[in-house]
């Protein structure tokens, strides 16, 4: 399979081959859907929580006797169905963690990478970085690419301080290391977008299993 490669002023150059073994399997739809349930479930923080009525400040006597008033029977001003009384069944401090086994999530990137490269969302452009982080060079590269205003996942080889700083001011834009993109990430932009050197690093993470 090959798709189109760009300078970083816009210009087409070559082809680029990419490997059938990363980029044109069957895509598994269910091993994707597990992943981004996983990944989106590993991102909760679980730290939410309600007072049940034992937690509640006051309450420490019954309000009025049991019998004589004419009013219902009450044993604590911080009951449920009192105003400023405990919450009833709240959420509580939980950790939503969930495993998943790394040739399945190896398999689910494959399959996010093929499903991108059999829609037509992925172009590959030249290596280029940046000598300081300024967001109008990065922001000139994808208006030349006409990709201003597309949701765009860009993937590098490796960790580039001065481009992570220049592009993560622009708000269609996320930047990645190609090795640790997740297959959320991957589908969750219109186009992706790789520097050239990226692939062999694509190409060898899925061979460490």
């Amino acid at each position: 399979m090959n798709v189109q490669a760009y300078t970083t002023t816009g210009q087409a150059t070559e082809e680029v081959a990419l490997n059938e073994q990363d980029f044109g399997v069957e895509a598994n739809a269910h091993l994707v859907y597990q992943a981004v349930r996983t990944h989106l479930a590993n991102r909760r923080q679980g730290t939410s929580k309600t007072k049940e009525r034992s937690e509640v400040r006051g309450g420490g006597r019954k309000p009025w006797r049991q019998k004589g008033r004419g009013a219902a029977r009450v044993g604590s001003i911080r009951s449920p169905l009192w105003v400023g009384g405990g919450t009833i069944f709240g959420p509580r401090p939980r950790n939503y963690r969930m495993g998943f086994p790394k040739k399945m999530r190896q398999l689910s990137r494959k399959s996010a990478y093929s499903m991108k490269a059999a829609d037509g969302q992925i172009m590959v452009i030249e290596d280029f970085t940046v000598d300081q982080p300024k967001t109008k060079a990065v922001f000139d590269i994808l208006k030349a690419l006409s990709l201003e205003t597309t949701k765009t996942l860009l993937l590098v080889p490796e960790y580039d301080r001065n481009l992570w700083l220049a592009g993560r001011n622009i708000p269609t834009l996320e930047i990645r290391e190609a090795s640790k993109a997740s297959t959320y990430e991957v589908l969750n932009n219109q186009m992706l977008l790789i520097q050239k050197s990226a692939l062999p690093v694509i190409e060898q993470t899925f061979t460490k299993i």
